[in-house]
């Protein structure tokens, strides 16, 4: 089984000194070659302040940003497990992981970057800035990214547990054998409602557990019946869909 998630836009500065990014130790090698025109496009793009502004829609407090897409072939990098931050990536608390659970997380999640496309938990990645929506000029991201990226991950094979937000998921298809995962709650007249607040908490928490559970699930059936048992609310949503049920609280 392998577990889909979005990238987090904040990231946390430093890694290691004696290491900058290095192609070779990513995964999904086939996608080098887009890496390296994104990464280039950045870089360049970086050159010019406003314009770099402009295109990743940040605020004059927010220009280091430039900078750090500006260094990105020199920065040090760290997995990308430890670089992410935010409210997806503190429920799954990578920093309290074992061994065990850590090299679990890097053999099954993978996060799918806008300026990297689908990298494993473990690919070591500098600091960076790019959304989904950035403007990189002569470069549009969906259009660049959808082809290879879901190339990608079809190669992957098994079930895919997809936690990507709409806009991530629009930059590379899922395998076949996927499910795309909603995080909802019952209302007042029982219909279910998407959750927003609660949506990057709750995916992961349920990754954690996914995580330090340890189980490489084959089917939709066995990761139901896991979950269940392990205090989750996890039913069929819509066709292709899995709803994780939670209280809005």
């Amino acid at each position: 089984m392998i577990v889909l998630l979005p990238p987090s836009e904040t990231k946390r500065d430093g890694g290691d000194q004696g290491a900058v990014l290095d192609w070779d130790r990513l995964s999904f090698p086939e996608l080098t070659q887009p890496r390296q025109a994104v990464v280039s496009a950045v870089s360049e793009l970086a050159g010019d302040t406003e314009a770099a502004q402009r295109a990743l829609g940040i605020s004059a407090k927010q220009l280091f940003e430039v900078e750090r897409n500006r260094t990105l072939a020199t920065a040090p990098v760290m997995p990308a497990l430890e670089r992410y931050t935010g409210v997806l990536f503190d429920g799954l608390d990578a920093a309290t992981m074992t061994t065990d659970e850590r090299s679990f997380a890097h053999e099954t999640v993978v996060v799918h970057s806008a300026l990297f496309g689908p990298i494993g938990a473990g690919d070591p990645i500098p600091a960076y800035r790019l959304s989904h929506n950035s403007k990189v000029p002569g470069l549009p991201l969906k259009k660049h990214w959808r082809v290879p990226a879901s190339d990608a991950l079809a190669g992957l094979g098994g079930l895919q547990l997809d936690l990507r937000s709409e806009a991530y998921a629009q930059l590379g298809a899922a395998g076949e054998n996927s499910a795309y995962l909603r995080v909802v709650t019952a209302g007042a007249d029982g219909k279910r409602v998407a959750l927003s607040h609660f949506n990057k908490k709750s995916k992961g928490l349920f990754t954690r557990a996914l995580v330090r559970a340890g189980i490489r699930h084959s089917t939709v059936d066995s990761l139901l019946e896991w979950a269940n048992g392990a205090g989750f609310q996890l039913e069929h949503g819509a066709p292709g869909e899995l709803d994780l049920v939670v209280e809005n609280a």
